[in-house]
């Protein structure tokens, strides 16, 4: 056994736990240099990780135990107790969700609104991922580890920022990235079964970003693409944060098999075949039937094309999906899989880059990393590992605990935790934060179909550490978080007097007196008044006229009388419009054929209504006095009387009344506004006409 080395505190263990191999590490920070120590590697015998998701705990458990002793042995026999582990990319969720909401009225959006929004989107994206995967309907519980707004909408309309906008209807198309719990609770079992306490965990592209992307770059729109045998894992970063990570069931392993099938040999020698320099000449393998062959890198590189454009142009296609629809502004590659010649170059060609802008990471970005192991160099494939043993130094990406509503909840800390995270992963349903509309009221109204809305209840109410906060306000470890459910508003209510089609009111001429009266509505075929409070599904209609027995009715009359309406003699049923000419004649006075269809103004034609209804009758006249006037710019002759009033015209002038043919009844003498019962004298200029 080695002697025991006395190193810098704290000597930090990494284990990078993969679908091939388990990778150790340990280390120390000395300044800003990052010093390798020990380092061991051990692979699988059996299938018992798929696609970096732990199958058979057990087996796990055993080769970390395995790699530990070869880890302490390296270190003098120094004991490890606690490690620092990293879950897969590509067992990460992406999804976009569309979240929505309306305002009864036209509101100021504030951040607290934008970052409600956004909740609802992560909530619908969350939606999205039960109901992929979780084909037995049993809700699996997934940590939300990164979100970024695609595109937010106002009053359906797309727009780039939403605070100070006004509006009654705001959207949101929100890109979020999941971890599912089962991940972590089984990486946390395999390392406990060996003896050992997680004392971080981060996400294996962070770990990467850690060595690969300096912390000075992190604020640009950056790809980091870790190309390693079966999955291509991929995330972005942009304004110092990650916004989203992906990953594509493309890698090495394709390529590889390309070669084990044109070449007929096993799976290392067609590894050796794909890494070959295309400086060399020439390459000598042998089959799997003994047989010695000769290649040239240029052949190999050929067999390769197809693998190579495909994963390209996949890795380009997920990029530019997971930064929002646009293409990044550089992209690093780190992994073996990366370093086939000519791939960086596709990649730069499908994201419509320049070739220097994507790029290999390896020795060239661990400048400050120093490794003290015998026959390890730096290289693009230690990069993860050493970045998981980084993160020790970075408690940023880590998983930390807080109390919500009485309940302990973990949260995956990317050090911009809000109450809004802590809402999304405690499960506070999106109508629990914003303020709760009552309910509406739909109804038709003359055909038409219109919705009173329903008045907004109060938002949710959120406290941190016995302060008043907004969603927005960021959370710490051990932070504790009480939220009261927004209320609900009370329900839309409106009566009918206060539509705008009941504004008004209706003016008859009756007995040569004005009437005035409200407007008739009649809601499901019933007369109904002003008073009258809607109900969910009236049928409204609104009147623009009074039957002749619905004024009787409102005037308090008995029909005992011969009733006229401009002149002619009405039914009961007959429509009164606004400005018509009502009048009646006693029954107790006798009418021939000739009176009914024109009544004489000096025996017949009523001049006033008095308080007891009573008619005063002029005598009638057998002399007559005929004079002209001009209608319409037509010349008119009235006979038959001794003087004539408006009314008479229609005597002489054919001009309809009896159907409304406008809004309006115009009726001018000389230019001004006449009344029906207005004496006209000869010469007098009429005018009469409908107005719409």
């Amino acid at each position: 056994m080695a002697t025991m080395t006395k190193y810098p505190e704290p000597l930090v263990f990494g284990l990078d736990i993969g679908t091939r191999s388990i990778v150790g590490t340990v280390g120390y920070k000395e300044k800003d240099k990052f010093n390798v120590v020990a380092m061991a590697v051990k692979y699988h015998e059996t299938r018992s990780m798929i696609d970096g998701q732990i199958h058979d705990i057990a087996k796990v458990s055993e080769d970390i135990i395995s790699v530990k002793e070869d880890l302490e042995e390296q270190l003098g026999g120094r004991k490890l107790t606690e490690v620092c582990i990293a879950a897969a990319g590509r067992v990460l969720k992406t999804a976009v969700g569309h979240g929505e909401y309306e305002f009864s009225e036209n509101t100021m959006i504030n951040q607290e609104y934008i970052h409600s929004i956004d909740l609802i989107g992560v909530e619908k994206a969350h939606e999205i991922i039960i109901d992929e995967l979780s084909t037995n309907k049993e809700k699996t519980k997934y940590y939300c580890v990164g979100y970024t707004v695609v595109k937010y909408y106002l009053n359906d309309y797309e727009i780039n920022n939403l605070e100070g906008h006004k509006g009654t209807k705001i959207a949101a198309d929100v890109l979020a990235t999941f971890l599912p719990e089962e991940v972590v609770s089984s990486l946390y079992s395999a390392v406990e079964n060996a003896g050992l306490t997680v004392n971080n965990l981060t996400l294996e592209p962070i770990a990467a970003i850690n060595v690969a992307i300096p912390e000075n770059y992190r604020l640009l729109n950056i790809a980091l693409v870790d190309v390693g045998a079966g999955t291509s894992d991929i995330c972005i970063t942009k304004d110092g944060s990650i916004i989203g990570y992906g990953m594509i069931p493309s890698a090495g392993d394709e390529m590889t098999e390309c070669l084990i099938k044109k070449y007929l040999v096993d799976f290392n020698t067609a590894e050796k075949l794909k890494l070959v320099s295309p400086k060399k000449k020439s390459v000598t393998y042998k089959d799997i039937m003994g047989i010695s062959h000769k290649t040239t890198p240029e052949d190999i590189l050929n067999s390769l094309e197809g693998a190579k454009k495909n994963i390209a142009k996949k890795v380009a296609e997920k990029i530019i999906e997971l930064n929002g629809g646009s293409s990044v502004s550089a992209v690093f590659i780190v992994g073996g899989g990366g370093k086939i010649t000519g791939f960086t170059e596709m990649v730069a060609g499908y994201l419509k880059l320049p070739k220097e802008r994507v790029a290999i990471r390896g020795q060239e970005v661990m400048n400050d990393i120093n490794i003290l192991v015998d026959n390890i160099k730096k290289d693009s494939l230690y990069v993860t590992p050493i970045g998981i043993c980084l993160n020790y130094f970075d408690q940023k990406n880590n998983f930390i605990f807080v109390n919500v509503n009485g309940e302990r909840i973990k949260l995956y800390n990317n050090d911009k935790l809000t109450i809004f995270d802590a809402a999304v992963q405690f499960g506070i349903p999106k109508e629990d934060i914003f303020p709760k509309r009552g309910n509406d009221i739909t109804f038709k109204i003359n055909g038409k179909t219109r919705i009173v809305r329903g008045h907004n209840g109060e938002p949710a109410v959120i406290i941190q550490n016995d302060k008043e906060v907004g969603m927005n306000s960021l959370i710490e470890a051990n932070d504790r978080i009480k939220i009261t459910p927004s209320t609900k508003g009370s329900d839309a209510s409106i009566e009918l007097g206060s539509l705008p089609e009941h504004a008004g009111t209706l003016t008859f001429n009756v007995n040569d007196a004005d009437v005035v009266c409200p407007k008739f509505c009649m809601v499901n075929g019933n007369l109904e008044s002003q008073l009258y409070k809607i109900c969910e599904g009236d049928d409204i209609e609104m009147q623009s006229y009074y039957t002749l027995e619905q004024l009787l009715t409102f005037m308090d009359v008995k029909p005992e009388a011969n009733f006229f309406i401009n002149n002619k003699e009405a039914s009961m049923s007959d429509k009164i419009y606004e400005n018509f000419v009502v009048y009646w004649v006693d029954k107790s006075v006798e009418l021939t054929k000739a009176d009914s269809s024109q009544i004489d103004d000096s025996s017949n034609m009523p001049t006033q209504v008095t308080e007891t209804n009573t008619v005063m009758d002029t005598k009638a006249t057998d002399t007559g006095t005929a004079f002209g006037i001009l209608v319409n710019k037509t010349p008119v002759t009235l006979t038959g009387k001794e003087s004539y009033k408006f009314v008479d015209i229609f005597d002489f002038y054919d001009f309809d009344l009896s159907v409304m043919r406008g809004k309006k009844l115009i009726t001018k003498i000389n230019g001004h506004d006449a009344e029906f019962m207005e004496t006209l004298i000869e010469g007098s200029i009429i005018e009469i006409y409908w107005e719409n």
